[in-house]
């Protein structure tokens, strides 16, 4: 087929021939016009439209076997579709080839202008992104189709395994880590671009382990148990910084641009992440929720203890503080309640233990520091008291270390998160005397000078 066929036509008309005996392409295109000749008038006869340049040249690809000869005729056109279908229908009329008889078939008319179209569109792609680079883009103007398609077609490849990533990587102080190729294209598509993915092997890549002790690393996990074996994966070999996570359920490929700014406004350090984060947070978010805490959790809490035993050490605590800080007789049976539903049984089975310790940590127990460590429950944010139990301030998790070593004159911490060995260091070198969380990593020695109180396990 000539190349300037592509150039002059419209559509092409290809159809399949069968005919029973040995022919030649002269003989196949005779009997084409021959046949059609005269048979729609003059408007649309094949000689007359060949020479007004109306269709181009037909040509024959065919073979031959057994005394038979088959194959396709191409026939390009640059009339409109109803004529060239007319033509096309024409063409299945011929019904002899010389003395043998012939069947024609037409598979189908091609609209040749298609791939010009996928030019256009090509080159459209190209010119948004060079206005993109070179321009401040107007949102409003831009079609959210055309934008989308441009910031997908953005990712690429990085590092010898040819991860998934996208175009800041290599440049950008910080990365985030995803699991596929579906989360790196959702995260590009909201303006994140210094995104790349795991990938589907079971060992973690070579380029992901440089990439987190070059860069400040953040892990966006899966809102479910993979995620969770996905961040295991990577933080046994090499280092992590931060960790966000989508909602329970949903996948980073899913979310919206919304939700994405929310879990990386939200996202953690590593040593304060734990498995159960999110489904807390989102429980704290419930209808009357501190009647249901109450009714599930520190009630199982509360029955650990016998019954006289918490009563006695409410009443000893009591007596111990000053007149002036007790509270109202009725707000303290309510405090005797709710805040110390999680802190009387161990209290109670380690005096013993404590007895060498001096008297003023057992006074440290305060119902302000344990209204503050419930009142923080799901915001992954922490408070400083002073020595009164006055809060001084409160601040994000991820400032808490900065916070507390700018700070002096500060009694206790409480933080929606988990005491590490890091932070208790930190506490004694400023003085401090006391920090309720959550739950406390594993301690090398025990500190006398400080107490740490969890949810968990109370007073340790």
């Amino acid at each position: 087929m000539a190349k300037t066929y592509l150039d002059i036509v419209k559509y092409m008309v290809e159809a399949k021939f069968s005919i029973t005996g040995m022919v030649d392409k002269p003989d196949i295109i005779g009997a084409v016009f021959g046949q059609t000749e005269g048979l729609l008038g003059d408007d649309l006869d094949l000689r007359e439209l060949q020479k007004s340049g109306k269709i181009g040249r037909i040509e024959i690809d065919f073979q031959q076997s057994n005394n038979k000869s088959f194959g396709k005729l191409y026939l390009p056109a640059s009339l409109d579709r109803i004529e060239t279908c007319i033509l096309a229908a024409a063409v299945e009329s011929v019904d002899r080839v010389g003395p043998y008889e012939a069947s024609f078939s037409v598979e189908k008319v091609e609209d040749t202008r298609s791939e010009k179209r996928r030019k256009i569109l090509t080159r459209a792609k190209d010119l948004v992104k060079l206005l993109l680079n070179t321009e401040i883009p107007d949102s409003k103007e831009l079609s959210e189709m055309v934008q989308s398609e441009v910031r997908t077609s953005e990712i690429t490849t990085f590092g010898p395994e040819k991860l998934p990533a996208g175009p800041e990587v290599g440049k950008s102080p910080e990365v985030v880590i995803v699991e596929g190729r579906a989360d790196v294209l959702n995260l590009l598509r909201n303006d994140l671009g210094s995104v790349i993915a795991v990938g589907g092997a079971a060992a973690v890549p070579k380029t992901i382990i440089n990439l987190c002790r070059e860069k400040e690393v953040t892990v966006f996990l899966d809102g479910d148990r993979g995620g969770d074996m996905i961040l295991k994966n990577i933080s046994s070999v090499t280092d992590v910084d931060f960790v966000a996570r989508a909602p329970d359920g949903k996948e980073v490929e899913d979310l919206t641009r919304k939700e994405i700014i929310k879990a990386m406004r939200t996202k953690i350090p590593l040593d304060q992440y734990h498995p159960g984060y999110r489904q807390r947070q989102e429980y704290r978010e419930k209808p009357n929720r501190e009647e249901e805490s109450f009714s599930n959790s520190q009630q199982d809490s509360y029955s650990r203890g016998p019954k006289p035993e918490r009563e006695q050490y409410s009443k000893q605590r009591y007596e111990q503080e000053p007149k002036h800080d007790r509270k109202p007789e009725h707000k303290q049976e309510k405090s005797s309640l709710t805040d110390l539903d999680d802190v009387a049984p161990q209290p109670i089975k380690k005096e013993p233990e404590l007895e060498h310790q001096k008297p003023a940590l057992e006074s440290m127990v305060l119902t302000e520091y344990l209204t503050g460590l419930d009142a923080l429950s799901g915001t992954l944010r922490s408070r400083l008291y002073d020595s009164t139990g006055n809060m001084m301030k409160e601040v994000p998790i991820r400032d808490l270390l900065s916070s507390v070593q700018s700070s002096s004159g500060v009694h206790a911490i409480v933080l929606d998160g988990v005491i590490t060995q890091r932070l208790v260091e930190l506490a004694i070198q400023k003085g401090i005397k006391a920090i309720y969380g959550l739950r406390a990593n594993p301690m090398p020695k025990k500190h006398q000078e400080i107490l740490l109180y969890t949810k968990e396990h109370g007073q340790e």
